[in-house]
């Protein structure tokens, strides 16, 4: 029917792509309902950008092999998908967080666009670690990509229910942060397929995807202390951040023992 527009729980899964890829979905504009949705699905984006990323890998290393440079090359590739989006995040939260010894200061670092020594060294231990895990993980790349991409996105959204904005100004101008427990719960189910899946498909123990699980847990309970501690809630930096360091959580867990 002309003119008919999709429900804000289906046409935010499109939302979500927009936001957090820079891949060109289209939809333009969209609503604030739209938007404050498609945190639920920012799981689902990080599943279907690491099957793309486990495909580019294999591809990859059918050439050169299962090393470090593979890995380095798909971790360019992310964050060509994504416009370095997190990875932004962390740096600027690393410089603030370890830059800063009030909060003033804090959101005076978070607004300057440029990159700090605590920014920086942030960024060559996440490239790195991602890099090297990906090479000691080697063909289990195929599912532990899409996981851990997908697991890291799960902490964030549920950060934005249990935290308040830092920054309300910014929280009027990013509807992202206003979902809720629904969106949250959403955002779950995703993850819980995603295991679900890896368990039945690729045959990965649950024992591992527990430990994953568990670990993702404590990253962002440690972080979301940090943030209430340090700024009074959460950025949309340190929701970046987050994901950076769940991915990295993630991976570590995956790898840990990896046959």
């Amino acid at each position: 029917m002309s003119g008919w527009v999709a429900p804000a729980p289906v046409r935010s899964i499109r939302a979500a792509f927009a936001f957090l890829t820079r891949i060109p979905v289209g939809g333009f504009p969209y609503r604030p309902e739209d938007w404050a949705w498609s945190a639920a699905h920012f799981p689902l984006v990080g599943v279907l950008l690491g099957v793309g990323l486990a495909a580019l890998h294999a591809l990859l290393a059918r050439g050169l092999g299962d090393g470090l440079a593979v890995g380095l090359l798909v971790v360019g590739a992310s964050m060509v998908l994504t416009g370095g989006f997190h990875e932004d995040g962390l740096a600027d939260s690393a410089d603030a967080l370890g830059g800063a010894y009030d909060r003033a200061k804090l959101f005076e670092i978070l607004k300057d666009s440029r990159i700090g020594t605590f920014g920086a060294a942030a960024l060559v231990v996440s490239i790195g670690v991602r890099a090297a895990l990906y090479a000691d993980l080697g063909p289990a790349c195929l599912w532990a990509l899409p996981l851990s991409a997908c697991a890291a996105r799960v902490g964030p959204v549920w950060l934005i229910v249990a935290l308040p904005y830092a920054t309300p100004s910014r929280s009027r101008s990013k509807p992202v942060a206003s979902a809720g427990l629904v969106q949250a719960a959403v955002a779950t189910v995703w993850l819980a397929l995603a295991l679900g899946v890896a368990v039945a498909v690729a045959h990965v123990s649950p024992v591992r995807l527990g430990a994953m699980v568990a670990v993702l847990a404590v990253v962002t309970a440690a972080s979301g202390a940090v943030y209430r501690a340090r700024a009074g809630g959460i950025t949309g930096d340190f929701l970046g951040a987050t994901e950076q360091l769940g991915e990295v959580a993630a991976l570590v867990a995956l790898a840990w023992h990896a046959p």
